[in-house]
């Protein structure tokens, strides 16, 4: 599929204080798109918009705030003219056994990661119509295999490849073209605060190669910048994944079962491990929703 320049077009990234935001809106400024950064850290957004190429802007908004993200849509088709491009990529995770999770937590990953998807898709719906544009879903290689210690990531992923998925078909006949962009395990403060469990970290280490990997993100980053380029409908941030499409189906029943020795092994050490979002994007998603209460 034929490239399409990123010069002059106008390009919005949910999450994009930090980690595969950040990465995205850099690369995306770098090729001369305008960015419109979105997230819970105003500060860090505003110090992420500094650093850009060219013309920029920050939104304050939680992604599950409806009316907010109707909001910050109008603002930036006035400010910009257009939308062009939207990146539904803001996540939190947490992780641990199910059944001694924080209730809310676990409802937290799901509400930002699914409902934030479709919050977001719907309030710039209307403007990628007129500008036949392209939305593009940040999945994750949760969306293809399910993993214990995982339930709220797995669940919340594979909700939004499904939803990207039917997306696709209800509006491709507007000239809105939708992807789904999956990742590993990428360099991030996410996967990095999810590491300072040392049984989880192990557990990864144990995965599979090349699924126990950490991979670098800015290589990540660039071919999710090509998939946008092309307005692909697949996107791949690390070589293998693709293949890993055309044997998803047997993985359940696979995991299954290396999953369940794993959790034999493992589970004395289960207990006591923290519970809530990880990283330094789900501390500042709990500090917003803390400030937002008082």
């Amino acid at each position: 599929m034929s490239r399409v320049g990123l010069e002059g077009q106008v390009a919005v990234v949910t999450g994009a204080a930090r980690g595969v935001g950040e990465m995205l809106a850099r690369k995306l400024s770098a090729r001369g798109a305008k960015v419109a950064l979105v997230g819970l850290e105003p500060d860090a957004l505003k110090e992420v918009s500094g650093r850009l190429h060219g013309d920029s802007g920050h939104w304050y908004a939680d992604v599950t705030d409806h009316a907010a993200m109707v909001r910050v849509a109008g603002e930036v088709k006035e400010r910009f003219g257009k939308v062009d491009i939207v990146v539904a990529n803001a996540g939190v995770a947490t992780g641990g056994p199910f059944a001694d999770s924080d209730p809310d937590a676990w409802r937290r990953v799901i509400e930002v990661n699914l409902i934030g998807s479709t919050v977001t898709g719907r309030a710039f719906l209307p403007a990628l119509a007129q500008s036949r544009g392209y939305l593009l879903q940040i999945a994750s290689l949760a969306a293809l295999t399910p993993a214990p210690m995982m339930t709220a990531y797995c669940a919340s992923k594979a909700g939004v490849e499904a939803y990207a998925h039917s997306l696709r078909a209800e509006v491709g006949h507007q000239g809105v073209r939708v992807g789904v962009a999956y990742l590993s395990w990428t360099d991030t403060d996410m996967v990095r605060g999810a590491d300072q469990d040392g049984t989880m970290r192990e557990l990864r280490q144990r995965l599979p190669w090349p699924a126990n990997r950490t991979y670098p993100l800015g290589p990540a980053a660039e071919r999710i910048v090509a998939g946008i380029e092309r307005r692909s409908s697949h996107v791949y941030g690390q070589w293998w994944l693709r293949g890993m499409q055309g044997v998803r189906g047997c993985l359940p029943a696979l995991v299954g079962t290396v999953g369940q020795r794993e959790m034999r092994r493992f589970g004395p050490r289960l207990q006591g491990m923290r519970i809530g979002l990880v990283g330094a994007g789900g501390e500042a998603d709990e500090r917003a929703r803390a400030t937002h209460r008082d």
